[in-house]
């Protein structure tokens, strides 16, 4: 059954819901039928490749988010990380565009999708726990070649044209879901799941897709014991273009 995780890696909630998602899976019975594809987002492509301020004045300045709204924000992002194991450092943290991480996580998609695994989680530790940049073509080629790519692979994402073409397809077909906000999980190509959910709703939301991938029908919202009828959408703390919940 194939899973798609739309995800930019500058979202900090993406790699929590990552987190959840991956301890929903270590109980879901079916795991290893399973075809887990990270699809390319971003939720501001306007960023400089290599941005000067820290993550608080960017929020504050480009968000327009007051600075006070954004030290509370922050803070409970990094509570949550912590209890997902992450140790989130926004003192640190460079602000940077993630075009060209998507390039190389693009590049890792046509060598496996374990390979695709390995740098998506290599990008967010760098960004997120290492205070590194992810467009830093040296960060990107590290990465690149410790999620099992060679050297010349990784020079290919770096330049080759196709990659931005595979970046712009995953961009469309999220469109097409109507995606707003990341992280999105589509299960099946027919359930929508928003946001950076408990494990146990991934799983039972896994369970209900896996039992009936054999149907077809339109994307529609995953609904479980937390929702009230059949049109409530879950919707899980998220990053969408004006910040993060």
């Amino acid at each position: 059954m194939k899973v798609q995780i739309f995800s930019d890696v500058g979202c900090p909630w993406c790699y929590i819901g990552w987190r959840r998602f991956t301890a929903a899976l270590e109980q879901f019975p079916h795991r290893d039928q399973l075809d887990i594809q990270f699809g390319s987002f971003q939720l501001d492509p306007s960023l400089p490749e290599h941005d000067h301020r820290s993550e608080s004045e960017y929020l504050s300045q480009v968000k327009g988010i007051p600075a006070e709204q954004v030290a509370q924000m922050l803070a409970h992002v990094t509570a949550q990380a912590k209890e997902e194991g992450l140790d989130y450092d926004f003192d640190s943290l460079v602000v940077a565009n993630s075009w060209t991480a998507h390039r190389l996580i693009q590049r890792a998609k046509a060598v496996s999708a374990d390979a695709a695994i390995q740098v998506e989680e290599r990008l967010f530790n760098a960004h997120f726990e290492r205070g590194e940049s992810i467009a830093d073509v040296a960060v990107l080629t590290r990465i690149g070649m410790e999620s099992g790519l060679t050297e010349e692979q990784v020079q290919e994402a770096l330049n080759d044209a196709q990659w931005e073409d595979a970046i712009r397809a995953d961009l469309a077909q999220a469109r097409a879901y109507g995606v707003t906000g990341v992280p999105f999980f589509v299960l099946d190509e027919r359930y929508g799941l928003s946001g950076a959910q408990p494990p146990a709703t991934f799983l039972q939301a896994l369970t209900q897709a896996y039992q009936e991938h054999t149907q077809r029908s339109p994307l529609k919202p995953i609904v479980t014991d937390a929702a009230d009828d059949a049109d409530a959408a879950l919707q899980g703390q998220a990053c969408g273009p004006n910040g993060c919940d």
